[in-house]
């Protein structure tokens, strides 16, 4: 049996911590690199809580929690990171200079047969790659949030991107349980969040034009068409029903559906007025503590339950 490749994932926080936890499970060295303290000091009880609640709903791990975290070697400098690492996935909040500034710096210090790779949900991956010397060897890949249990990886090349690279990052996914899809054009957002920001976009403006309040647009999609999506996409739907029917459907309505390419009049009203949702506890909705509790843990449920149910 091959030895495990060493993986690098550069922060620490919201998604960077769940990465390293993907690659962990599956037997593979990790450093993770972050900058923040407190950051840095929470990122294994965060895994470790994780992986608790995922044993409690079922989910079986093939060693024991503690082999786990014991392959995550969290740093506060990336250079020693770099050494030895065969991938590296940069994780940080989504600012371009630093992104550019870390990938100068991975391309700088890490085997020039090391793959680079950037979680970024929506910024451009030739941008990123711009200040590097070995821009083939830098790809997208967009994890989605809780990384851990939502199988997509969209890999995103550039015009610069090397088979080989994409290649070895897309095999490497497969290995460690991921579902990941070739994106073949760097545009923003990719596939994933311009599909669902289209669909956001429509639901702002429903409300913004008061054909019904904001519960009843999540009612509609949870317990209409969403039951529907785990199975059939859009585009096996609409073969499904027919392309004509499809097509007449479409002549008549798309004249009326939304095409504002600037954000939602209520969306910008509430930012102004420092409604920002559960941040608050006011958004389109109001929201108490426990309110917000209840919701984040139905999704982790639902996630988790899931994930289960793929391991059978």
């Amino acid at each position: 049996m091959s030895t495990p490749e060493t993986i690098t994932v550069v922060g620490a926080g919201l998604m960077g911590h769940g990465i390293a936890q993907i690659f962990a499970v599956h037997g593979h060295p990790v450093w993770l690199v972050e900058s923040n303290e407190e950051i840095r000091e929470n990122a294994k009880d965060r895994v470790r809580e994780n992986l608790a609640n995922m044993a409690n709903q079922g989910v079986i791990f093939n060693d024991a929690p503690d082999i786990i975290l014991d392959r995550i070697k969290i740093l506060a400098d990336l250079a020693p990171a770099c050494q030895d690492c065969d991938f590296a996935i940069e994780a940080v909040y989504e600012n371009l200079e630093l992104k550019q500034q870390i990938f100068a710096d991975l391309d700088r210090l890490c085997s020039p047969k090391a793959v680079l790779c950037s979680n970024t949900s929506v910024m451009s991956i030739t941008e990123i790659a711009s200040k590097s010397e070995c821009r083939e060897r830098i790809v997208g890949t967009h994890f989605w949030n809780p990384p851990y249990l939502i199988p997509l990886v969209e890999v995103v090349r550039t015009e610069e991107t090397a088979d080989w690279c994409t290649e070895a990052i897309y095999d490497l996914l497969a290995r460690v349980g991921k579902h990941p899809v070739h994106v073949h054009k760097d545009v923003p957002g990719f596939v994933g969040n311009r599909l669902q920001h289209a669909l956001w976009r429509e639901a702002f403006a429903i409300i913004d034009e008061g054909i019904c309040d904001p519960a009843t647009v999540d009612e509609v999609i949870r317990n209409g068409f969403g039951l529907r999506l785990p199975i059939l996409g859009p585009v096996e739907t609409a073969d499904m029903v027919g392309l004509d029917l499809t097509m007449a459907i479409h002549n008549y309505i798309l004249p009326h559906i939304n095409a504002d390419p600037t954000p939602s009049t209520t969306l910008t009203k509430k930012v102004e007025a420092g409604e920002l949702g559960f941040k608050s506890g006011k958004g389109f909705q109001e929201w108490s503590e426990e309110e917000i509790a209840q919701s984040r843990q139905r999704l982790a449920n639902y996630l988790i339950r899931v994930f289960a149910e793929q391991q059978d």
